[in-house]
Order: structure tokens, then sequence, then C-alpha cells
């Protein structure tokens, strides 16, 4: 992000800690994303009125951190939006906090914290209760998780504008995937209105929430993470219904991503053009910021003349993998030649530049040492764009995902579950955090590596970290879906079809094609002959199909 602001921003790290606690001061610490309209406002409006900037530089260590490039600080540390304003001890214990700050509001937020240090010093400092619990909620993997986040999702159905909850409305791409299986009808509607509302029908992708009930005050950056999500799901709609109205949607951001967010040279240090990736292969952008708000009521042919939003261009592993993960999914029901190339270009990028050994970098940064490593977030998602990738393409990625699941377990399993990365950093960084969607991502990847190798430990691994938050599965609310979804796939046992032939063949073109979205497809299975599939779920498996046809008839056999 652009720094306009009159103060004298340190970089995350002990150094500033180190100063804050030598000169027995506080920390402000100022998380922003380079997507956030607020942030620039707050920059222009707060930080850059000079006698505000005075006294935080006078007063305080301040410190920015952008949320995208190091998450693990924007998890322990977000007060509910960005910008958040965190005022910290000089260990990174929490003073307090707030969201958009304007000047008046900083001017006293800043006497009540000098105020505050004068009276307590550090003995002021909390822990947040996210950081707070010794243990997680474990319990037992029974139905009645995914009994209860079908209740949950029921109960928070807007009826009459569509998608869940009373408040801002956001796409909640993993709901819309659960209920796709469990409540088609509710679950379109859903689609229905986010495609209504937070597609772009000018430029194509999806914008990141609307601010209320009604779907207006729709919110217009667009994040790489949430469009792969979607690209996913309404394909994955598409897969289960057959209809032009959910594939339109995925096709419109696809090639979204694959001409505004993509880079065919390595950005990872914000420049227009880097170097590195090397012929035919390429990486997705971040995000993008919101426009003029002005330019969003211009017809067609005046908004081409606009300016373009600006664009976050750092390739960041998670994302990335995600976005693999969906346009592989696309390519896979509608053999779109598109999603795949591109697909396959950003996987060579991720598995050359961001992968050594079982260990994801964040981002690439030749001229940093400070880029996070082995996030939990950004290892299960590599995970899973490998298995997507040896499902639909064939291609040789086993041994790869056997070593990022090695690395991911043996750095990050702590008791039965996940923190969200090493235990090292500085502030609460060091402090254990054990997310519920990284667990769940994690678990979702391993259950189809069991599939694809054969080997049962993965699967194991996976029901342990499941089992660790199924005693808070009756406080999940609609965010909880992907657990929901992927305790039922571990209970139920995923649909699996086995082909002999390669991939592309008709037959696993078929098999790709089942409608069900939870499925794992094994191409050049052992054991099967090269013309045949054979469809397995748990302990049942059918007598081989020999034809396409054949395919979906042995499908029903299994699951009667």
């Amino acid at each position: 992000m652009e720094d306009r602001t009159r103060v004298e921003w340190r970089r995350w790290g002990s150094e500033a800690f180190a100063e804050a606690a030598e000169a027995d001061v506080p920390v402000l610490l100022s998380l922003t994303a380079t997507w956030c309209r607020p942030c620039r406002e707050m920059d222009a409006e707060t930080y850059a009125e000079p006698r505000i900037a005075a006294n935080v530089n006078d007063d305080f260590v301040p410190v920015r951190v952008d949320v995208d490039e190091r998450p693990r600080v924007r998890d322990r540390y977000n007060m509910g939006g960005f910008p958040s304003t965190v005022f910290l001890t000089p260990d990174g214990s929490v003073l307090t906090g707030a969201g958009y700050l304007g000047p008046d509001g900083m001017r006293q937020v800043l006497d009540s914290v000098r105020e505050r240090w004068a009276d307590r010093g550090a003995d002021a400092g909390r822990l947040p209760r996210a950081l707070s619990a010794d243990e997680p909620p474990a319990g037992d993997l029974t139905e009645e998780v995914v009994g209860r986040m079908a209740a949950a999702l029921d109960a928070a159905y807007d009826e009459r504008a569509g998608g869940w909850g009373d408040g801002p409305k956001f796409p909640h791409p993993a709901a819309l995937e659960f209920a796709l299986k469990r409540d088609r009808e509710m679950a379109l509607r859903c689609f229905d209105a986010v495609g209504a509302n937070l597609l772009d029908e000018y430029e194509g992708g999806f914008y990141r929430f609307a601010a209320e009930r009604d779907w207006s005050g729709i919110q217009r950056e667009k994040l790489l993470d949430s469009n792969a999500a979607l690209v996913r799901a309404f394909a994955n709609a598409y897969l289960h219904t057959g209809r032009g109205e959910y594939r339109e949607p995925a096709a419109r951001s696809v090639e979204y991503l694959t001409t505004t967010l993509w880079l065919s040279e390595s950005a990872a240090d914000g420049d227009a053009a880097g170097g590195g990736m090397g012929e035919g292969v390429g990486a997705f952008a971040g995000s993008q910021a919101p426009g003029d708000p002005e330019t969003y009521t211009l017809d067609p042919s005046d908004r081409e003349g606009a300016d373009d939003p600006p664009i976050d261009r750092t390739a960041y592993a998670g994302a990335n993998a995600l976005a693999i993960d969906a346009l592989l999914t696309y390519a896979a029901y509608t053999d779109d030649v598109r999603a795949r190339r591109y697909a396959e270009r950003a996987l060579s990028y991720v598995r050359e530049s961001l992968l050594e050994d079982g260990t994801v970098r964040h981002y690439d940064d030749p001229e940093s040492d400070a880029v996070p490593t082995c996030l939990l977030s950004d290892q299960a998602r590599v995970l899973r764009a490998l298995t997507t990738a040896r499902s639909v393409l064939g291609v040789d990625a086993i041994a790869d995902a056997r070593s990022v699941a090695r690395e991911t377990i043996d750095r990050l399993e702590d008791g039965r579950s996940f923190l969200d990365g090493p235990s090292d950093g500085v502030g609460l960084v060091e402090r254990p955090l054990r997310p519920l969607e990284g667990n769940v991502e994690l678990a979702d990847a391993l259950i189809d590596l069991a599939v694809l190798t054969d080997d049962s430990t993965y699967r194991a691994v996976a029901r342990e970290a499941l089992a660790d938050f199924a005693g808070a599965s009756d406080r999940l609310g609609v965010q909880g879906a992907g657990y929901a979804s992927t305790v039922g796939r571990l209970l139920e046992d995923p649909l699996v079809i086995r082909v002999g032939g390669p991939a592309g063949s008709d037959i696993h073109r078929a098999a790709l094609r089942v409608a069900d979205h939870e499925k794992v497809v094994v191409p050049a299975a052992a054991g099967v002959d090269e013309t045949e599939a054979v469809v397995e779920r748990g302990e049942r498996t059918t007598h081989p199909a020999e034809t396409p046809a054949e395919v979906a008839e042995r499908v029903g056999d299994v699951l009667e």
C-alpha cells in the first residue's frame, strides 16, 4: 500500500518490540490491506494529520503490517476488520484496539492509552480470547455434527433476499457446497443471490461482500482466494444441475482470474514486472482494490475508458493453490482448455518457486529473509492443489503431496490437531493458535491423499484433527459449514472411482462428471484394467464399468 502518512512506520519484527521496551512505550500496530479502501482513507484523514502523526511518533513505536503478507499477525490482532488499530505492550499483549479511527477518535484513543500506560504500564496488557484457551473443544465425531450444521443453515437462511444471515451478506462458498448435497433448493437460491449481487457483470470476478441484508452496499474489492472458492462452488452447482446459469458465473470469473489477475512474471516485490518464473509459467495476483465508486455507475462504454483499480501483484501460495484447485475443478466438468492451461502454469510456479522439501513459502521475495513459511493454510491448500492435479490431470504429484503432508504433520501437529504455523516469532505470534478452517482444509486434503495413495494413515490423522473440534460443533454457525462437510466425508466414506486408463480418456472424463463434488477420481489406478473403471464406497466395490455410461450405473449401484 502506498504510504501517504506522516507516521514513521517500522516493520513487524523483534527490533520494533525491542525499541518499545527500551523506550518504555506502547506499540501502535496498524493492520492494513492493499485492497482496503478504509485503510487508505484512514491514512489520508488520520495518519496524515501532522499533530496526530507527531504524537504517534513521539509516544509510541508505530508498526505497520500488511495482513495478506503476515496472516498469523492478522489472526492474533484483528479487531473485526481492516484497518485494525491495536495498541500493544512491548511483549505483544493487547492494551486496546479499534477499527477505523478518524482524527477525533484517534486523539481520544491516544490520550486514553497514554493514561493507561502511565497508570499500569505493561500490566494493562491482555491476551485475546482465541489465545487464552488451554485445550481445544474435543468431542466425538457423529452424524449429529452434519445434522446440526444443516439446522444452522436453515435457521440462518434469508428466505426473502437469499443467502444467510440478517447482517452483512458474505457469499459463504463452503456453505453453498454443503447445502448442494443436503438442501438443493436452499443452496440454489443462495447461489442465485450471490451471482445476481456479487458478480461483476462487466469485468467478471466476484466482489467481496454486501454490507446490508438486502445485498446493497457492495464492497467492491476482489480477493483471489474468495474468487477461487466461488469458482469452485459455482462449478459444483453446474455439476449437480447441468444449468448454464451456474456455469456462466464460474466462466466469467475464470476469465477474470486468467486476465486481470494473471501475472506472467514473478511480482513478489510488488513491481509491475519481476523475474524468475520462466517461459510458460505464471501465477495469480493476490487481489484487486475497489475502483472509484463513480466508475460503477457508468454504462459499459464509458466504464471502458476508466482507470483500472490497482492490483496487489504478490503471488501468495495459498490463494494460488485455491485458484489451481478451482480451475481444475471447472475444467474437469467442462473440458475448458483455458482453465486447465492456466492451472497447469500456476501449479508449475508453486512447485518450482514456493515449494521446497515439503515446506511452502508464503510468497516469493528473494530480497527478504522474513517471508513466512510452513503456514498451515498454505500447506493445506497446496496439498489440495496437488491431489486435485493428480485426480484431474493425472500428473505425477504424489511425491510432492506426501512431502507436504509429512512436513505439515511433523512441524505443525500439536496433540491431535494443528497449529497455524511454527512456534516462533515476536509478539503473540509465538503463542499457539489452532484455527478451525486450516485444520478443516488439511483434513479434507488428507482424506483425498489417503485414497490416492492407499495409505489409511492420512485418514487417521484427518479424523484426529477433526475430532479435536467436535465439542464445539453445536456452536458453529454458517462459517463452520466446511467442518461439517469434511466430517460428513469422513463418516460416510467418500465416493471413489478408480480408472485404469490415463487422465483425459472418455471413461476418466465420465468419472469426473459424476454428480458428487466430494468424490475422488483416481486415473491410471493400479489393479484396474486400462479400459475399465471401478466404483468404491467404504467396503463396497462394484463390478468394472467398461463404458462412460456404465460408470454412472455403477455409481448408482454403490449408492443404493
